[in-house]
């Protein structure tokens, strides 16, 4: 008894005061709660509807998954909301996935991610990310190769190593020697029209405020890696080194080749040299050569991309802006704003 009168003298006091009271009631001698039992379920899209929010918490509950909280993380219209569940016993996650995957692809532009609820998902410290199609809105190499003439033979292998169906090292020579006798004065004009993906420069300046460690791991060419690295003040960038001579391309890569293993390796080596554990690491990428690197990171994200990609990531964003990436973490656009002034 004694405990309603409280609640219903706080609720009074609450509205003479004009302020909303949020509150739920808690058991006496609660159970702590695994994190194993709780996860975060971000559901984005560019016009967020009820039936939405709905359809994944019908899912839910044939799944026994409780809702502990839903908050909404952007400002103006509806484009984000987290909800926090929770379960009671040990819950088949894949399935649950599977079955929040099911209803994404439903509903045009609708992006559901499903991620543990612990300390890591709100701890991550590193953002390695792919260059061309994730960083960039082109593929550098096919804009080269438009420049020598040889725009569609280039774009066809270039389609078949996305699509992982042609190993990526021969491709890539194989691309590389296509592009010969291009100029540096050409590569130059590229690369100072290069555009980026709309919300880069949210997300960049945001987790570098926040103190996370940016790198961009490239299959694509250090030319034009070295010069984001230096725009957007990233701390690391690797990529493959063209070789020149007499202001010229020879057709030819210089030094180790980044594919596919080798994107997975510099993710690594960079957070053990910067002390930081795999759980605290985003990768973001959108081809085949990234899913080593998508599946090594704590959190690995497929940026609108390929199917194969899409497959081996813990979560999938297909919204228009990188800046989406940051909701994942729990950051609203309130956070963003403090973050920027």
């Amino acid at each position: 008894g004694g405990d309603k009168e409280v609640l219903k003298d706080l609720l009074f006091k609450a509205k003479e005061l004009g302020i909303n009271l949020d509150f739920f009631v808690v058991e006496g001698d609660l159970a702590l709660r695994s994190t194993s039992h709780q996860f975060c379920i971000t559901l984005m899209s560019d016009d967020l509807q009820a039936r939405h929010v709905a359809a994944v918490s019908s899912i839910l509950s044939k799944r026994n998954v409780n809702i502990d909280s839903i908050r909404k993380l952007n400002e103006g219209g509806l484009f984000c909301i987290e909800m926090i569940t929770y379960t009671n016993s040990k819950i088949d996650t894949n399935g649950l996935k599977d079955d929040l995957l099911k209803i994404a692809s439903k509903f045009p532009g609708l992006d559901i991610a499903v991620q543990r609820e612990n300390l890591y998902r709100r701890a991550k410290r590193l953002v390695v990310m792919d260059m061309d199609s994730t960083l960039i809105q082109i593929e550098v190499i096919d804009e080269l190769a438009q420049l020598v003439g040889k725009g569609s033979e280039v774009a066809a292998i270039t389609e078949q190593a996305m699509a992982g169906k042609i190993d990526y090292d021969q491709s890539l020579k194989q691309r590389v020697t296509l592009l010969k006798g291009l100029s540096e004065k050409q590569m130059k004009q590229l690369a100072e029209s290069i555009p980026l993906t709309p919300g880069a420069e949210v997300l960049i300046q945001t987790l570098k405020r926040l103190g996370f460690k940016l790198a961009l791991i490239s299959g694509g060419f250090s030319y034009f890696g070295n010069q984001l690295k230096e725009k957007l003040n990233l701390d690391y960038a690797y990529s493959n080194d063209l070789e020149i001579e007499s202001g010229k391309l020879t057709g030819r890569i210089k030094g180790t080749i980044v594919n596919a293993e080798r994107k997975a390796e510099l993710l690594e080596k960079i957070a053990k040299d910067e002390g930081i554990p795999l759980e605290s690491v985003i990768a973001i990428g959108d081809g085949a050569n990234d899913i080593p690197m998508l599946k090594k990171a704590g959190l690995g994200i497929a940026f609108n991309a390929k199917k194969k990609a899409q497959k081996a990531a813990d979560a999938t964003i297909n919204q228009k802006t990188l800046a989406s990436i940051l909701y994942l973490l729990g950051i609203t656009d309130k956070d963003i704003e403090e973050v920027c002034k």
